[in-house]
């Protein structure tokens, strides 16, 4: 029997990239699954996809308080419990810092951020209840800082300093708490990625056949749920990464530079 037969999945941001993988795979291993996005077309096309199996979905800026309290009360009033979190919704960027309108880093700190602080807010008291878990997908960008996404690396980064202080606080109450981070995976983040000016980037400069997918990165993710682990560095180069910025991080600044930068120019 899966493990997620008959548990009460909450995934946001669900209606496009790896939420979506996400929600196909729990309703295909028995999940009770709510879902949330700002899009009511892709959310309606996603219901009815789905419309045999228990699936709920709202639409929910996560950015917005009173919208993840609604969403996550609406999913308690559904389904009667919630066992799983997983704080998906996330934006990203591509722009310099000293060119970037300031208000596309508080774009990204509400939604990256406080959109999963919200949700877990409301979520955690039925969580506990259940012994369950809340997990959070994070990036590479929350261990080591990447040029161009300084508002992206800043939010990851208090996502998983938040994370890591709230799981051990949960530490006796046998919830478990997850923070992930997938490297680059093939998804529209990057096409919708903010611009300096808080516009999308529209065609992403990266190779996306060279990516991991979204429904690889969402299996991943799934079986270390399972697995109540603490922590996933998905990639053979995230994990490098990781290793180089804690013992060598002067080096990786300047591979950090080198493979972001061409001729003194933002080409990643």
């Amino acid at each position: 029997m899966s493990f997620f037969k008959d548990k009460v999945v909450v995934v946001t941001g669900g209606s496009e990239g790896i939420g979506k993988a996400f929600v196909e795979l729990l309703i295909k291993e028995g999940a009770k699954v709510a879902t949330c996005g700002r899009n009511y077309d892709k959310l309606y096309q996603l219901q009815l996809n789905n419309s045999t199996v228990m699936l709920h979905t709202e639409v929910c800026d996560v950015s917005k308080e009173s919208e993840c309290k609604k969403f996550i009360d609406s999913t308690i009033q559904v389904f009667g419990k919630i066992d799983i979190l997983i704080n998906n919704a996330g934006k990203s960027m591509r722009a310099l810092f000293n060119e970037v309108d300031l208000s596309v880093m508080k774009n990204l700190m509400d939604v990256n951020f406080w959109g999963a602080v919200y949700c877990t807010k409301y979520a955690l008291p039925s969580i506990l209840e259940n012994k369950g878990s809340v997990v959070s997908i994070s990036s590479i960008a929350g261990y080591r800082g990447l040029p161009g996404r300084s508002g992206y690396s800043a939010s990851k980064y208090a996502l998983q300093g938040w994370m890591e202080a709230l799981r051990t606080e949960l530490l006796p109450t046998g919830v478990n708490v997850l923070w992930i981070c997938p490297g680059f995976t093939a998804s529209n983040i990057r096409n919708v990625a903010l611009s300096k000016d808080g516009s999308p980037q529209g065609e992403s400069p990266m190779d996306e056949s060279k990516m991991m997918s979204a429904e690889e990165c969402a299996q991943i993710s799934l079986n270390a749920i399972a697995a109540r682990k603490r922590t996933v560095v998905m990639t053979g180069t995230g994990k490098r990464t990781v290793f180089l910025n804690r013992l060598w991080p002067s080096l990786a600044d300047k591979l950090t530079y080198k493979y972001f930068f061409k001729n003194g120019e933002l080409v990643r």
